[in-house]
């Protein structure tokens, strides 16, 4: 992708591509500082698929690659395995799994669950503690909230 035709852009992305946040690279561009129209400018596909060149091409300048980084990984975890102390077998492990991450084999998934609580002066009976909150225990400790 060449260059953006709109100078203030292309320097935007530059700054961007650099790890300015937006709004510091909206006014290193030469645009009066404005939060908003730097989050607008900054979610311009055009722009976002720039900063995206420039970042990989950065990369590649550096030597920085998908292999390249896998290689570094799986040294670490051989010499780490080699050693065979504790310590040095829980570094292995997590270069490894550092690996299969990198690699797609491992994707780290959350779960987000809403909890909603009643709370009210009121004990509950002993029944209506067991059918709320049983759990096996034989004697649950329980307080006035």
């Amino acid at each position: 992708m060449p260059p953006l035709t709109n100078q203030r852009w292309e320097r935007f992305a530059q700054e961007l591509a650099q790890g300015l946040s937006a709004s510091a690279a909206y006014v290193a561009a030469g645009y009066h500082r404005n939060d908003s129209n730097a989050a607008r400018l900054n979610g311009n596909e055009r722009v976002k698929a720039r900063v995206s060149e420039l970042q990989a091409r950065a990369a590649e300048m550096a030597g920085v690659t998908l292999a390249g980084i896998t290689q570094s990984l799986m040294r670490i975890a051989q010499d780490a395995e080699r050693d065979g102390d504790a310590a040095n077998r829980s570094v292995a492990r997590a270069a490894l799994m550092d690996v299969a991450k990198l690699n797609g084999l491992v994707v780290d998934r959350s779960e987000n669950v809403t909890l909603t609580h009643t709370i009210s002066g009121e004990l509950l009976s002993d029944e209506e503690w067991e059918r709320a909150y049983a759990t096996g225990r034989a004697d649950p400790q329980r307080s006035q909230i």
